[in-house]
């Protein structure tokens, strides 16, 4: 019974935070008013990243590091790119070690970029997300409601077992 609500709650955290990373994608592709407005989004020309490059890493000890990533497109598209494959492989239960490892250095990237942090010294939402997704990585949370069976089982991820 326990192994089966673990499972359930594993689930859970991997669908969600599959969302939160697809929902930051479509929000910042089409700029659908949460936190990008309309007429702020990449369809529209803006950059995705120049934003919070640009303000947010004020303070950081890695501020010329993401300052000289303002405006670059091949930062933009990394990033988005990011966003939508981690989101999409977490729901659909494939790629979920990818998946989580990619998730959680972005998560990471986005912590070094704000430190110091306004609401907490030392730990923030972004740190508890790489630990979720460093847990996603490590288990077979694709499998339960996925896709990853059937992911597993292909002559690809056979020969290639990390892809799971």
């Amino acid at each position: 019974m326990r192994k089966g609500f673990e499972k359930f709650l594993i689930t859970l955290l991997r669908l969600s935070m599959g969302w939160i990373f697809l929902w930051s994608f479509l929000d910042k592709l089409w700029g659908l008013g949460y936190n990008t407005a309309k007429g702020e989004a990449w369809i529209d020309g803006v950059s995705p990243t120049e934003g919070f490059l640009a303000n947010a890493t004020q303070g950081s000890p890695f501020f010329e590091t993401f300052q000289s990533m303002v405006g670059l497109p091949w930062v933009d598209w990394l990033f988005m790119s990011a966003l939508a494959g981690v989101g999409i492989a977490l729901i659909f239960g494939v790629l979920t070690r990818l998946a989580g490892v990619a998730g959680a250095l972005l998560s990471l990237l986005i912590f070094l970029a704000i430190i110091p942090s306004e609401t907490n010294p030392v730990i923030t939402y972004h740190i508890v997300f790489v630990f979720v997704f460093l847990l996603l990585s490590t288990t077979p949370c694709g499998e339960w409601f996925g896709l990853g069976k059937k992911w597993a089982d292909t002559r690809l991820v056979k020969k290639a077992p990390f892809l799971k």
